[in-house]
């Protein structure tokens, strides 16, 4: 018997987006309940936001203009950190005091997939910002967190200084909205079964394994 192909996945999700957060983990945890599939993990952008300028703008701003005020996006806020909770995961809204252009934190997690860090950057961009309030406009902090993953910090400040690879992000971005993707994150399997929502991990496990066993049924043909 050959070895069975690895199955694709692309993860299409924006790092400020809280089910994002959500889905990021139980995807980990999908992928732990079927450990003997082989798959291929890519992360893919997404801008939620895509009309904040690349500064930022204040929370409150962003909460008024895409809810109608701060005090509107509470109830929602309740539920999403309740979910992170069950997923052993801290959202801490009342921190966020800025809401970022996430270009660039789609850059860093471009950059460090060629070292095989995309997931960790990932994490890492999400955690500073959901859990910490981090301000992901400023590049201090977006070097910091390349430097914790391993990437070189001097070579990535000077990196952020120019405009390498935000056309290639911002087309990537538009391909999937292209595509019909609207809601994130979305996960597509083998290139062409895209589940949408942060699923539980049992369900996103099922699929992984129906996808994997086509794919190399047809394989084997």
């Amino acid at each position: 018997m050959s070895a069975l192909k690895p199955l694709k996945i692309d993860i299409v999700s924006d790092v400020v987006c809280p089910w994002c957060y959500i889905g990021k983990r139980r995807i980990e945890n999908a992928l732990a309940l079927v450990p003997d599939v082989p798959v291929e993990v890519h992360w893919r952008p997404f801008f939620l936001n895509s009309w904040v300028p690349r500064e930022g703008i204040s929370r409150d701003e962003y909460l008024t203009a895409k809810f109608g005020s701060p005090e509107a996006y509470k109830g929602i806020a309740g539920r999403v950190v309740t979910a992170a909770e069950e997923e052993g995961l801290t959202y801490r809204p009342d921190l966020v005091k800025r809401q970022p252009n996430t270009i660039d934190c789609h850059r860093l997690i471009h950059w460090a997939e060629a070292k095989g860090k995309a997931a960790e950057m990932k994490q890492r961009l999400m955690e500073l910002y959901f859990r910490d309030g981090g301000d992901l406009t400023d590049t201090n902090v977006l070097v910091q967190a390349a430097a914790d993953c391993g990437l070189d910090a001097d070579d990535v400040r000077k990196r952020l200084a120019t405009d390498e690879d935000v056309a290639l992000i911002s087309g990537q971005a538009q391909e999937a909205a292209d595509k019909g993707i609207s809601g994130v994150p979305t996960y597509v399997f083998a290139q062409k079964y895209a589940v949408s929502g942060a699923q539980p991990a049992e369900q996103l496990a099922r699929a992984i394994r129906q996808v994997s066993d086509e794919v190399n049924a047809q394989a084997a043909e």
